[in-house]
């Protein structure tokens, strides 16, 4: 008996002892879940996680779904959908008391056919269905314009591009804030709210959270200068650093950062839940933010990682999570606050795969995972879905033309090379502006998008919606004189310290050589037409999509515009070009030589892509 009463004791000190959620001693426990660039995916994009299957198969694994090392079980998870990323969400939120769901930017822009037919007012609307709370502005979201992103978010129907807006549905905005603590207007005001509070509970068990949203800071560069109506952008840190006493002097107990920058992990194989060799320019921004944030949520490279900062800066000790792109992963992030001492004592986070539905490559069948949760579409996300799909299907489905066998940018985003389909559209480009002088074209690497391939049926037809799949911006082509001297200053652009290595992908009968062991500027060993050396004092008619004209990617060479010529749009230039001759060959061709490949960054960090 004594045995007992003692054991008794002991459970009730323990129990005493051990504060719980909800018991209103101890911690209050609030749920982040936090995505980053959705690109207005929609619908399942056929893309796949590729990760390792954390406990032995329960079968064998088909050949396609193993990475070069057979001996590691690595698998293929088909992820994404907002249907799927909705019940995700859903499974999530569903274990916190208190929860918000937050978006680290990109949300929209390079979207999907479905929602960009539709000034991407689809994409908005399914996030107000989830349940988002905050969004940060990202570069993408000007990508038409100030006063169109103004309308998106704040509703209406006025038009302000080529695209009525309020096609399928009366837009009535955006129910949550988009913030935009860096993106500056000209009266030193901020183009969004700056920053927000988010309360829970009530009386001494309240707590509050404050968020801040951030772009990168080059937005500037990443985007059409005409799109940003004397809209500039501040250094992230050093905004962030000022708002932190600010929301601490309003109750914060503690402070998440939605930041649309990021990093890179270097894994063999990939493991979008941890967070190995982290590289990138999130790091230096992480090294000048104020200790008191707590929580990083980051974007834009479409990289997933979880990671304890302090392993890289034991003075940062930040939470930094990253849930890839297109809604195909979503971070759970757990954090305990002390409303006593009005901090964070806990923090922990962990990556998602919203697995979807099985689908075909040419490799074989993406089949879900049994060792993955899988989520079912929810169903009043997939009904909206479904509507705006029907409206753009003929748009999507329309035939444009032929092709002889499949274009390509090999390695996708970690590739800064644009292979035979960056060959393709400079040679469209080239033949779009034959007529304004054009010579020479280039198209930007960074800028193909992904599934980073067109793949003709067996009749050799390709889709319009094909097509948008990898140059859906809506950029107009730009003509314009350059010297040979300015040319090669323009390639090497490509090749210096400011942006990631990028290898402008030229038309057919221009090549250049680069070797990288050269010093910044002397990179470009050789450059031609049609055979003849590139003179540097004779001038040469070049054309580009209007995001590199005005600058983008810092190719700032191309700014100046001298004798610039505008003409119609990169996307009906590629429609134009495979209607012309059909099937259209293949260029295979190889337009750049790089003499020191092993020299190249192997990992680059895409900018316009993202």
């Amino acid at each position: 008996m004594r045995l007992l009463s003692a054991v008794l004791l002991a459970l009730l000190t323990a129990a005493c002892a051990t504060p719980r959620t909800g018991s209103g001693e101890g911690p209050v426990t609030v749920g982040i879940v936090a995505i980053n660039d959705f690109h207005g995916a929609l619908e399942p994009p056929n893309q796949s996680v590729p990760t390792i299957v954390p406990s032995p198969p329960t079968q064998p694994l088909r050949s396609q779904e193993r990475l070069l090392d057979p001996t590691v079980n690595v698998v293929q998870v088909p992820a994404g959908g907002a249907a799927w990323l909705a019940s995700a969400v859903d499974s999530l939120r569903a274990n916190y008391a208190h929860s918000i769901m937050v978006s680290a930017g990109d949300m929209i822009g390079a979207s999907q056919l479905a929602s960009s037919l539709f000034l991407d007012e689809p994409a908005v609307g399914v996030m107000d269905r989830i349940g988002l709370d905050f969004n940060a502005v990202g570069n993408h979201e000007f990508d038409r314009g100030v006063e169109e992103l103004q309308r998106l978010v704040r509703g209406g129907c006025q038009q302000f591009t080529q695209r009525k807006p309020c096609q399928v549905e009366r837009w009535k905005g955006a129910s949550f804030p988009f913030l935009a603590a860096n993106s500056m207007k000209q009266d030193g005001s901020t183009l969004f709210p700056a920053s927000a509070l988010k309360h829970f509970g009530s009386g001494r068990r309240r707590v509050t959270v404050g968020v801040v949203g951030v772009t990168l800071k080059e937005t500037g560069d990443l985007t059409n200068r005409e799109n940003l109506s004397g809209v500039t952008f501040a250094d992230e840190a050093e905004v962030v650093n000022a708002l932190v006493p600010q929301l601490k002097a309003k109750g914060a107990d503690a402070v998440v950062l939605l930041i649309h920058q990021g990093g890179r992990t270097r894994q063999e194989p990939p493991d979008p839940f941890s967070c190995g060799d982290l590289s990138g320019p999130i790091r230096s921004i992480l090294d000048k933010l104020s200790h008191q944030v707590d929580v990083v949520v980051s974007g834009h490279t479409h990289w997933a990682y979880v990671c304890d900062y302090a392993q890289f800066n034991p003075a940062k000790p930040f939470l930094l999570t990253s849930a890839g792109v297109f809604g195909e992963l979503v971070t759970d992030i757990t954090l305990q606050i002390d409303p006593a001492t009005n901090r964070v004592v806990a923090k922990s986070a962990r990556n998602l795969i919203v697995q979807s539905r099985a689908y075909a490559t040419r490799l074989g069948v993406i089949e879900p995972k049994p060792q993955f949760p899988q989520f079912e579409p929810r169903a009043d996300i997939a009904e909206y879905v479904a509507r705006y799909a029907a409206e753009a299907k003929d748009f999507i489905a329309r035939p444009v033309g032929k092709l002889a066998g499949t274009v390509a940018r090999p390695g996708g985003d970690a590739s800064n090379k644009a292979g035979t389909l960056g060959n393709l559209i400079a040679d469209a480009q080239l033949a779009a502006t034959a007529s304004a002088g054009a010579q020479i074209a280039f198209t930007n690497v960074f800028g193909i998008r992904a599934p980073h391939q067109i793949v003709p049926a067996a009749d050799g037809s390709v889709t319009f919606g094909q097509l948008y799949s990898v140059q859906p911006f809506a950029n107009t082509l730009v003509t314009q004189t350059l010297s040979g001297a300015e040319l090669k200053a323009l390639l090497e652009q490509g090749f210096d310290a400011v942006q990631p290595i990028q290898f402008l992908a030229p038309s057919r009968g221009f090549h250049y050589s680069v070797d990288m062991t050269r010093p910044e500027g002397e990179r470009v060993t050789a450059m031609s037409l049609d055979g003849m050396p590139i003179d540097p004092a004779r001038d040469y008619h070049v054309t580009t999509n209007s995001f590199l004209a005005n600058g983008g990617d810092s190719f700032s060479v191309l700014i100046r515009q001298r004798d610039a010529v505008q003409g119609g749009a990169d996307i009906d230039a590629l429609e134009a070009w495979l209607k012309a001759v059909p099937p259209r060959p293949v260029p295979v061709e190889e337009r750049v030589t790089d003499l020191k490949p092993g020299t190249t960054p192997a990992k680059p960090r895409p900018m316009s892509a993202m």
